[in-house]
């Protein structure tokens, strides 16, 4: 490998939405994430409606006009 061209591998501290907190390693210092696997559904068994980044509403616009034009 050449020297010199690679970042610096660290240690890097997550910290999620929840507040939940975890030292991991990567090329930045900090991460901020919105789901971890303290509360994510799958690993909890706990129902939750996860809406990351209003995905629905984006669904939901996008189809909006496909059911108007079939409605008609």
């Amino acid at each position: 490998m050449k020297e010199n061209i690679h970042p610096k591998y660290q240690k890097c501290k997550v910290t999620c939405a929840c507040g939940n907190t975890f030292e991991t390693r990567s090329t930045i210092k900090e991460i901020n994430v919105e789901i971890c696997s303290e509360c994510h559904p799958f690993y909890t068994g706990k129902k939750k409606l996860v809406d990351s980044g209003g995905r629905i509403e984006k669904f939901k616009r996008k189809y909006e006009k496909f059911n108007k034009d079939k409605e008609n």
